[in-house]
């Protein structure tokens, strides 16, 4: 795809058109960086449903489950005994199970309140070789499935707005931030080509 051509009719349109996903401008135009001592891991916990999963990560959720369970919650815990890891949403959509209303039951806790998500935590402690569902390793970005194409959005929200000021000091822009998520979910192709159109829009409309 011809990168310039591409640019300018994303500028027309209001996004990038990579492969069948048109991809939001917010991507190359806002900064990000998540700033965890902040925001104490609110996107765990703050909302009325619990996070989007494939059928495929509803079953690997079930399959992991005793690696992580230690570490869930005593509510989460009784949660899961009675209704299972998901749940299908008003939508449709198979999203995790919550607890009191707010926390994923995949949530806990360190010291000083910091929520995090138990399962990159095993992850990251080496006990798991699966990071977490794509749509929370994706957060804030945030991805829709449509009959002819597949919307990339920025999820703006206000418990992220310590993120986009450490991003904007850090000089990372959103599509940086996210290059492994985004590269897992559709490709390194298609994360150049979507770093290319950023990298020249940005060049283009964004600096003096």
């Amino acid at each position: 795809m011809d990168n310039n051509n591409n640019n300018s009719n994303s500028n027309i349109r209001g996004m990038f058109e990579i492969g069948d996903a048109l991809v939001s401008l917010d991507l190359a135009e806002r900064f990000f960086c998540c700033d965890i001592d902040a925001c104490l891991g609110a996107c765990c916990i703050e909302g009325d449903a619990g996070a989007p999963i494939t059928k495929e990560e509803f079953e690997k959720l079930k399959e992991i489950l005793p690696v992580v369970w230690d570490d869930l919650l005593p509510r989460a815990q009784e949660q899961i005994k009675e209704h299972g890891v998901g749940y299908l949403d008003p939508d449709g959509e198979i999203v995790t199970q919550i607890v009191d209303g707010k926390n994923c039951v995949f949530s806990t806790y360190l010291p000083g309140g910091v929520c995090i998500c138990a399962i990159d935590k095993a992850y990251r402690e080496g006990r798991l070789d699966w990071r977490k569902p794509i749509s929370c390793y994706l957060y804030p970005v945030r991805v829709k499935k449509h009959a002819s194409f597949t919307a990339v959005n920025y999820h703006r929200w206000k418990i992220c707005k310590s993120a986009e000021v450490i991003g904007r000091k850090n000089k990372v822009r959103l599509y940086q931030f996210l290059k492994e998520p985004l590269i897992e979910k559709f490709g390194q192709d298609w994360y150049d080509e979507l770093a290319a159109n950023c990298d020249l829009y940005v060049k283009t409309y964004l600096e003096d």
